[in-house]
């Protein structure tokens, strides 16, 4: 889509994370590698960056797997361990649904660090939007768009 710049996925974003996602069943999952420019505190991946991450692998997950668009209703996020982003090697991330009720769905986030550790987790309520307001107002292309498929 002409202008679809999103800080978290798109990947011609300069300045963005560029994620990418890969189904995997009841998980979504995705691999990320941390720039130094995402620190906090010296060699430390941003509390505020992690959150982001969970962030959109949850709202990627209403996307692909929910088959419609949604918002961010409420995140609560557990920081376990720093994330150090001089270790080298990708973070990994995975989104698993909990529940859903009406127009309301639940996701479990996880970010481990490139030895498989348990940094942080979150819960993650997301407000998803029936079809006809998914199409006509935030321009919902379809669950096929969300995957590449080469």
């Amino acid at each position: 889509m002409e202008g679809y710049r999103c800080f978290g996925c798109s990947p011609d974003n300069q300045y963005g994370l560029n994620l990418s996602f890969t189904d995997e069943g009841e998980y979504l999952t995705s691999e990320w590698e941390p720039r130094e420019y995402f620190q906090g505190y010296n060699n430390v991946l941003h509390g505020g960056i992690q959150a982001t991450l969970m962030d959109e692998i949850a709202s990627w997950y209403v996307y692909a797997k929910l088959k419609t668009a949604g918002v961010t209703s409420k995140m609560e996020v557990r920081y376990k361990k720093p994330v150090y982003i001089n270790k080298g090697g990708k973070l990994k991330l995975r989104a698993k649904l909990q529940q859903q009720r009406r127009n309301l769905a639940d996701f479990y986030c996880e970010l481990f660090d490139s030895d498989g550790q348990l940094c942080a987790y979150a819960q993650i309520q997301y407000f998803v939007f029936p079809d006809k307001i998914a199409k006509e107002r935030y321009f919902y292309p379809g669950p096929e768009k969300f995957f590449d498929n080469d």
